[in-house]
């Protein structure tokens, strides 16, 4: 610091703090504009799917549709619902990244104010005399600031906003789909028990009349057509139940990576069996289609629409000057014993105007490729639109379907049970042969399954509407 600024006089003291109270007036001038979604209507224009719900109500809702745990009516799935959303490992990822947006966030925030900092320098060079002088400076010193005139950190800071936006909204996302596949794992493991009851039921039966058809065939009551016939249903029986038992084995592997911890083997309450109503509800009809603007991965395709325009106003500043402000002020003195006493007070402040006139097209590459961005950008918001009612018009329409055809196959089960029974009693006097039985049995055993993987569709449907529906 030269001996000129050394000597400068107390009362142009008050012009540092006036230039940094005008600099930080100038800076905070430059905010980013209030961004508004666009409309939704060329993206439900083009969606191959009604835009409305059945039924929809005539104000539009900005809340959730419904939260799980009106939709999850058994103690069982909300106990497991509820250890998903402890420890899955997924959601603690979703939670750690919404944290390092916001700590980006406040780092860019941070480059729109000055870095002010403290310290002490000594250097020691030749006066205007020659001789050796040694400079001692104790002080604050303002780094480079740059004075925001034309918004270029403000939409930075408009962008890093936005992201931080769209990562909670992922967050949210996370969270409905692992309650989703919790539900979908949960009933899954519930039908395996059920076909492995009905399997090991099966082969009871099957094994049972085998003894029966041997005995027969010893007496010479039965042919050998009728016994392998029957050994082979038993064998067909056995097959079915280990593929069932290793189905059972993999879907509590999957359903404990969802819970991220062990299955806790809990027996269902009587009368909750797959068939019965105590299990998910219904979800209500009524609902306004705007809810499926609320889904969380349409505000996360919004929110990163919103952060592709503020980038493209960065990038557009790139072009324009910017102003840059530095200064130190301390106490200076040649000695240290006088490094702090009075009189020896000085400052400096500095401001820097400047233009790129040449960079060899950077901020144009720049500029560009923040435009292909906000086009990807629309035409991801705009799909996450389609795909909603896409989901929902599927799930609506499995609604009715499912139910019709589950009706349909109880009918089936029924007649399968009685053509059953009435074999039974033909075949007991003698008027009906093995093999006639042992059709019988074969379809009673394919209509019990299919009924139970129809109720298992049902309930699975319910759960894909409740996730269209961004509950």
């Amino acid at each position: 610091m030269s001996r000129a600024l050394m000597s400068s006089p107390r009362p142009r003291l008050a012009r540092w703090p006036a230039a940094l109270a005008a600099g930080l007036l100038l800076a905070g001038c430059a905010t980013a504009p209030d961004w508004k979604a666009p409309p939704a209507d060329q993206a439900l224009a083009q969606a191959a799917v009604p835009t409305r719900l059945p039924a929809a109500a005539g104000a539009a809702d900005v809340a959730p549709a419904l939260p799980w745990e009106q939709v999850v009516t058994s103690p069982r799935l909300r106990g497991w619902v509820t250890q998903a959303l402890a420890h899955n490992r997924d959601l603690r990822v979703a939670a750690a990244n919404v944290q390092r947006a916001r700590a980006q966030l406040s780092a860019t925030d941070a480059n729109r104010l000055p870095t002010v900092g403290a310290g002490l320098n000594a250097s020691r060079s030749p006066d205007s005399k020659g001789e050796q002088a040694n400079t001692l400076t104790a002080g604050v010193q303002l780094a480079s600031w740059e004075l925001d005139l034309f918004g270029r950190l403000a939409n930075l800071s408009e962008a890093a906003f936005a992201q931080w936006l769209a990562t909670s909204q992922a967050q949210r996302a996370t969270e409905l789909s692992v309650v989703a596949a919790v539900l979908q794992a949960s009933l899954a493991l519930q039908a395996d028990d059920e076909l492995l009851a009905l399997a090991r039921q099966t082969l009871a039966s099957r094994e049972q009349t085998l003894k029966l058809v041997q005995l027969r065939e010893s007496a010479g009551a039965a042919s050998q057509l009728e016994l392998q016939a029957q050994l082979g249903l038993v064998a067909q029986a056995r097959a079915t139940l280990a593929q069932l038992e290793r189905q059972q084995a993999q879907d509590t592997n999957a359903l404990a990576l969802l819970l991220g911890g062990p299955v806790q083997a809990a027996p269902a309450a009587a009368g909750t069996a797959l068939a019965g109503d105590a299990w998910l509800a219904e979800v209500p009809a009524g609902l306004s289609s705007a809810v499926l603007l609320r889904r969380p991965d349409v505000m996360q395709a919004e929110s990163a629409l919103r952060a592709a325009d503020a980038n493209i106003a960065a990038a557009r500043a790139a072009f324009l000057p910017s102003i840059s402000l530095t200064g130190q002020a301390g106490q200076v003195s040649p000695q240290l014993s006088g490094l702090f006493q009075g009189g020896n007070f000085a400052y400096t402040a500095a401001a820097n105007l400047a233009l790129t006139v040449f960079d060899g097209g950077r901020r144009q590459a720049n500029l560009e490729s923040a435009q292909a961005a906000r086009v990807a950008a629309q035409a991801q918001y705009e799909r996450a639109i389609q795909a909603a009612f896409r989901e929902t018009a599927d799930a609506l329409a499995g609604g009715a379907t499912w139910r019709n055809q589950r009706e349909a196959l109880e009918l089936q089960r029924s007649a399968a049970r009685e053509t059953a029974r009435l074999t039974t009693l033909r075949a007991e006097q003698g008027a009906a042969s093995t093999l006639e039985l042992l059709e019988a049995q074969r379809s009673l055993f394919a209509a019990e399954q299919a009924v139970l993987q129809a109720r298992l569709g049902e309930l699975n449907n319910r759960v894909a509407l409740f996730k269209a529906l961004a509950g």
